[in-house]
C-alpha cells in the first residue's frame, strides 16, 4: 500500500508538471496563431485603407471592409485620426472600446497585445498607422475575441482534471499489483521463518524461481539456517558430552558415598572415602574447566593476553616439567630447533605443548624418544611432537581433534584422559590464527602447531 501510494504521489507530481508544460505550450502555440492571423488582417486592412479616397469616405463605405471581416466575426475594428484623434468609425462597441486599452498597452512595448474588458473577456490587439488614397494617414485599433482559445485552454484543463484521477487510480492499483508480484518471495521467506523451530532447523529456503535481486538475501538466510543449525548441533552435542563424561565421576561418588554410609564407618575409613572422593571430583572439576574453555574459545570469546613467546623455550620449559613422567615409561624427550618469537598468550601456549606432549607420552613404546621440533616457514612458527607407537587410523585421524573422542576408550580412560586435551589444542590454535594437524604412518603418529609469528586480525 505504501508503494502503491508512492507511486500514486509521484504519477501526480509527473502528470502535474506534464500538465503544466503542456498547458503552456497550447498556449504558446494559440498565442502565436493569433499573433500571425493578426499580422495578416493587419496587411488586409492596410490595402482595403489604400482603396479609400478620404476619411470621410471610411464611414461611407462599410461595404469595404466586408472581405476583413469575412469569417471573422471575432475581429474588431477602430479607425481614428492620427495621433489619438477624433474616431473616425468604429464597426463594433469592442472596436471602440480597445482603443484606450490598446493606448495603454501599446506605451510599455509593441507587437501583439494582450487586453481584457471589464466583465473578464480576453482580447488580443495590434495599434498601427495605415495611408488613404488622398495620402492622409489614419490610426488603427485591430482586436479578435480569444474566447474559443480560453475555450480550448479550459477544456484541456477540464479533460486533465477528469483523466487525473482515474489516471493516479490506474498507477496505483498497477503498483500495487506489481508490487504484490514482486515481493511474494518475500512471503517466502516469511512462511520458512515462521516455520522454522528447535525440530526444523534442516529446512532450507527454495532458490528456484526468486528473482535475482533476492537470489543473494536468499543465499545469505540459507547460510544464515546453517549457521544456526550447526550451532544448535554443536550446542546439543555439548551438553550430551557434558553429561555423559559427567555421568561417570557422579555415579561414582553418589556410590561410594551410599555405601560408606549403609553401615557404621570407622574415621579412618571415612578419610579413604572423602579422599577418593576428593579425587573424583578434582578429576570432574578439570572436566567441567575444560569444557568451558573449549565451548568459550569455539565462540571466540576466551580472553588472550598477547606477549612475545618464544616457541622453542616453551617447549623445553614444558618438557622439563613432565621429565618425570617420561622417565615412568624410559622415555627420551628430545627438543631441537627454533624459530621466531611469536606473539601469543603464553599459558595457553603452554597448555597446548603440555597436551600434545603428554599425549605422546601416553602413546609412545617404552624406552623410545619423543621428539619435539621447534621450526619455521616464512611468518609461520611450527611446533612438531612426533612419538613410536600404536599408529591412528585415516579414519581416527579426521576425528581425533573432537571433543570426547578416544582411539582407544578404555585405555584412554584407564589413564586418566578425557578425550579433551587435542581438542583444547585445537580450539587454542584457532583463537591464535594457527591450525593442528595429524599424521600417522610407519607407527609414527606426528602432530604438527602451525602459528602466525605475527599478531593475525580478529574475525
Amino acid at each position: 500500500m505504501r508503494l502503491a501510494f508512492a507511486s500514486a504521489l509521484f504519477g501526480l507530481v509527473v502528470v502535474g508538471g506534464a500538465t503544466a508544460v503542456g498547458f503552456w505550450t497550447l498556449s504558446n502555440q494559440l498565442d502565436e496563431r493569433a499573433e500571425a492571423e493578426m499580422e495578416g488582417r493587419r496587411r488586409l486592412l492596410i490595402h482595403i485603407l489604400l482603396e479609400v479616397p478620404n476619411r470621410q469616405a471610411i464611414g461611407e463605405s462599410n461595404d469595404r471592409f466586408a472581405e476583413l471581416f469575412y469569417g471573422h466575426d471575432d475581429l474588431h475594428l477602430a479607425i481614428l485620426e492620427p495621433d489619438g484623434g477624433t474616431l473616425i468609425t468604429g464597426f463594433s462597441d469592442i472596436g471602440a472600446e480597445s482603443v484606450a486599452a490598446l493606448r495603454r498597452v501599446a506605451a510599455r512595448s509593441s507587437g501583439l497585445h494582450t487586453w481584457r474588458r471589464a466583465s473578464g473577456e480576453r482580447f488580443s490587439g495590434i495599434h498601427g498607422a495605415a495611408g488613404l488614397a488622398d495620402g492622409s494617414k489614419v490610426d488603427f485599433y485591430l482586436s479578435v475575441d480569444r474566447a474559443r482559445d480560453s475555450r480550448l485552454l479550459g477544456g484541456f484543463l477540464q479533460a486533465t482534471l477528469i483523466a487525473l484521477p482515474l489516471l493516479l487510480i490506474v498507477v496505483a492499483a498497477g503498483a500495487g499489483v506489481i508490487t504484490r508480484t514482486g515481493l511474494a518471495p518475500l512471503r517466502r521467506f516469511n512462511q520458512l521463518a515462521a516455520s522454522i523451530g528447535t525440530k526444523s532447523l534442516n529446512r532450507r529456503l527454495s532458490m528456484a524461481g526468486l528473482p535475482v535481486e533476492l537470489a543473494s538475501t536468499a543465499a545469505e538466510f540459507n547460510s544464515m539456517l546453517e549457521r544456526i543449525d550447526e550451532g544448535y548441533r554443536k550446542l546439543e552435542d555439548f551438553a550430551g558430552d557434558l553429561a555423559h563424561e559427567m555421568r561417570t565421576p557422579v555415579a561414582t561418588l553418589l556410590g561410594r558415598t551410599q555405601v560408606a554410609l549403609s553401615r557404621h564407618r570407622s574415621g579412618d575409613e571415612l578419610r579413604a572415602v572423602l579422599e577418593g572422593n576428593v579425587e573424583e571430583l578434582e578429576r570432574l572439576s578439570t572436566l567441567i574447566s575444560d569444557m568451558l574453555f573449549i565451548a568459550r574459545a569455539e565462540h571466540n570469546v576466551a580472553p588472550i593476553e598477547r606477549a612475545a613467546v618464544d616457541l622453542a623455550q616453551e617447549a623445553r620449559r614444558v618438557t622439563d616439567y613432565l621429565s618425570a613422567i617420561a622417565e615412568e615409561k624410559a622415555l627420551n624427550l628430545d627438543v631441537r630447533g627454533s624459530a621466531p618469537s611469536l606473539q601469543a598468550d603464553r599459558l595457553m601456549i603452554q597448555r597446548a605443548i603440555t597436551n600434545l606432549l603428554s599425549n605422546a607420552i601416553r602413546h609412545a613404546e617404552r624406552g623410545s624418544t619423543v621428539d619435539v621440533e621447534v621450526g619455521s616457514a616464512g611468518k609461520v612458527a611450527t611446533l612438531t611432537v612426533s612419538n613410536v607407537g600404536e599408529g591412528i587410523s585415516p579414519a581416527d585421524q579426521e576425528r581425533i581433534f573432537e571433543r570426547f573422542y578416544r582411539v582407544d576408550q578404555g585405555r584412554a580412560r584407564g589413564q586418566g584422559g578425557s578425550g579433551l586435551g587435542l581438542a583444547i589444542v585445537r580450539s587454542i590454535a584457532t583463537l591464535h590464527g594457527g591450525t593442528i594437524g595429524a599424521a600417522s604412518a610407519g607407527g609414527r603418529t606426528t602432530f604438527t602447531l602451525s602459528l602466525p609469528v605475527e599478531d593475525p586480525a580478529r574475525p
